[in-house]
């Protein structure tokens, strides 16, 4: 899968230093992945949950931080929305759009 932005995970774990090595591996796996389906993503990361409209949640570091991702499976793509702790995901009032 082709991960839209990698930068975006840099951006967030240089301020939360504790969040890099859980998203480095993330990604990495991501990466290397070729998803068609929630099954193929259930393989790897078995806490992802699907919220609707294309858009996936990760548990990452132990549910410490939520990563909501659009998956496009067709073209191989996933397109990072929203990287924050599991309060700030809280917060968020229509997930589907993000």
């Amino acid at each position: 899968m082709r991960v839209i932005a990698k930068s975006t995970l840099v951006e967030y774990y240089t301020k939360h230093p504790l969040a890099q090595k859980p998203l480095e591996d993330w990604y990495e796996t991501t990466k290397r992945a070729e998803w068609q389906n929630i099954n193929d993503i259930r393989a790897a990361f078995n806490t992802v949950d699907y919220v609707g409209n294309d858009r996936y949640v990760f548990n990452i570091k132990g549910n410490d931080y939520r990563l909501v991702v659009v998956i496009r499976f067709t073209k191989g793509r996933v397109y990072i929305r929203f990287i924050g702790t599991h309060a700030e995901y809280e917060k968020i009032k229509d997930i589907k759009n993000i």
